[in-house]
């Protein structure tokens, strides 16, 4: 018996060894990608339109439409702009913006940091040129990214418990915060790196989002995960403790195939709290669906972490889902 267990105690010592190993050598890979991430010669400066523009003489129009024709619509006169550049509320909101941001050093040296991480995984992405506005808190477009150009609307991320605020429902002011403008950049050029979900089935619309919550942990490496995925830290641990009971509930209801929208408007979409019209609902949060395709695609990469990340974002989405082994613990 005494050789026995001596036999089992060097049989776990092994595969504490082999573990030990890996996870060494899993650091060292992660440190080596670090440095030569951060060796890469970016250097992001916000291009201040929201400074330019507002209190500012007339004539500055007539310039910066030349200079950002992007910005100012065809069809609308100068007249327009001349009155927004007086405009009270516009005042209000710029006002803000210029307490809040006085200084972007700070922001600028994080948006340089992530584009290293973008340029190292993605060798043929254009360095955007960086625009900052003041767009009326129209927090459906906080950022929008297209190739060489990133357009971030400050007044988007005053703070959450800013009082111009005031009016907007909870689940939506939450993210109007600097803590996830980065989030905010990397879900916009994930949108627009990833093809569109191959088909209209509810897995496709997860799969889709999962894949662009992946970006995240690519991406911004450190970042917290409730600020990857826009939750509080209590909504990501509603999720964490109840990750088993949602894919029970999906999968007992057959949802996972369905096609109509209605699964994508209770569970992917921005909501205050996600519909499994049950007594529960009031306890979730919104997107709940985005949750568990994180964890699918997670559970692939675990699998196959070889896959490169052009790789993973072409791979058929039927093929990621019985590839991946999901299966969330009890």
């Amino acid at each position: 018996m005494k050789r026995l267990h001596l036999f089992f105690d060097n049989i776990q010592q092994s595969v504490l060894f082999v573990v030990l190993l890996a996870f060494f050598f899993a650091c060292q890979s992660d440190i080596k990608n670090e440095s030569e991430i951060e060796a890469l010669d970016i250097n992001i400066k916000l291009d201040r339109f929201d400074l330019k523009f507002y209190n500012q003489t007339p004539e500055v129009v007539p310039i910066l439409k030349k200079e950002y024709p992007y910005l100012f619509p065809k069809q609308f006169s100068d007249s327009v702009w001349f009155a927004r550049q007086k405009d009270s509320l516009q005042l209000l909101l710029q006002a803000a913006v210029e307490e809040v941001f006085n200084d972007v050093s700070g922001l600028e040296q994080e948006v340089s940091h992530l584009f290293k991480h973008i340029k190292y995984h993605f060798p043929t992405t254009k360095i955007p040129q960086v625009v900052t506005l003041t767009n009326n808190v129209d927090y459906q477009i906080k950022t929008v990214y297209s190739d060489s150009l990133l357009i971030l609307s400050l007044d988007t991320f005053l703070g959450a418990e800013h009082p111009l605020y005031d009016g907007i429902p909870n689940y939506i002011r939450k993210e109007l915060d600097p803590k996830f403008i980065l989030s905010q950049i990397v879900e916009k050029f994930a949108a627009y790196t990833i093809p569109p979900a191959e088909d209209r089935t509810f897995l496709a619309h997860m799969l889709y989002e999962g894949k662009k919550l992946y970006f995240q942990d690519l991406l911004l490496p450190h970042l917290n995960k409730n600020i990857k995925i826009g939750y509080t830290e209590a909504e990501l641990e509603w999720v964490r403790e109840n990750e088993l009971y949602i894919w029970q509930y999906f999968v007992e209801r057959q949802v996972l195939y369905q096609t109509e929208y209605e699964w994508v408007q209770r569970f992917l979409e921005p909501a205050p709290f996600s519909k499994f019209y049950l007594q529960l609902d009031n306890e979730s949060p919104g997107r709940v669906g985005r949750w568990i395709g994180w964890q699918i695609v997670s559970s692939y990469m675990r699998e196959f972490p070889e896959t490169t990340i052009e790789e993973l974002i072409r791979l058929p989405d039927q093929k990621l889902f019985n590839l991946s082994k999901y299966k969330p613990k009890r």
